[in-house]
């Protein structure tokens, strides 16, 4: 296979269509739980580190989406925990002590669900918390990668990765490694897992929505922010969830 923008455009759009025929059920499974939450006077809260930070904010405050979501990251230790700014690196992801603070950190209520993406599926923060979050008993969708994860031992001292604790689990299409353009020297170009990520979240937006229109509710949706009237519209519908959900961090 040769390297180049049309041979990644090739591997891409294969993997789209993989994956939306594939994850059709999973999408509808993973709607029926946040729809479900939603009515209930949840909130989806979603939370990738790494590239996997990429879905949630797919998933959090952006235009089209749900308003009724939060976005978790590991620099919440830093600017809502109050932690010195050297604690945050490359390697906290693999750290399982970390998951506990998060969540205390979060506006969670109990009816809320969650989101948890990771593509590898196995370091110890997100194993962590999505043991944290089953043991709290909410819903959880997990996104990752079926055949990275299935060729990686867990970091986390369980032994456990993040698909053994989701309710639903979406795999993202991506190959081990993630990169899809093998190089004549060894390695690869064209990451993908961030792209089927996004096209689950919004396959799984949609379907919410869906189920919410067809109840007869009217659904809490963003509009453009670089619209005319888009800030008002949105001022009012997060006023319904005031102290519940965190924007711009």
């Amino acid at each position: 296979m040769t390297v180049s923008a049309d041979a990644y455009l090739a591997v891409v759009t294969e993997t789209i269509g993989r994956v939306a025929a594939e994850q059709r059920q999973n999408v509808a499974d993973a709607a029926d739980l946040i729809a479900a939450a939603l009515r209930a006077d949840g909130v989806v809260h979603a939370f990738g580190t790494g590239h996997s930070e990429a879905l949630a904010m797919e998933i959090a405050g952006r235009a089209g989406g749900l308003v009724p979501t939060n976005r978790i990251a590991l620099r919440d230790l830093v600017l809502i925990g109050g932690d010195p700014a050297d604690v945050l690196g490359p390697k906290l992801e693999r750290d399982p002590a970390v998951a506990h603070r998060l969540y205390e950190l979060a506006p969670i209520r109990p009816q809320d669900v969650f989101v948890l993406a990771s593509n590898s599926g196995v370091n110890g923060a997100m194993v962590e918390f999505a043991s944290v979050v089953k043991e709290r008993g909410h819903g959880l969708v997990a996104i990752t990668s079926a055949q990275h994860s299935g060729r990686m031992t867990s970091r986390h001292p369980s032994g456990r990765k993040l698909a053994d604790f989701a309710d639903v689990v979406l795999d993202n299409g991506a190959p081990y490694g993630d990169a899809t353009l093998p190089l004549p020297g060894g390695g690869a170009v064209g990451a993908v897992s961030s792209i089927t990520a996004a096209l689950l979240a919004q396959q799984i937006v949609a379907e919410v929505v869906a189920r919410l229109v067809a109840a007869g509710r009217r659904p809490p949706v963003y509009l453009s922010a670089n619209i005319t009237g888009g800030d008002e519209h949105n001022a009012e519908l997060e006023a319904r969830y005031a102290g519940r959900i965190r924007r711009g961090s």
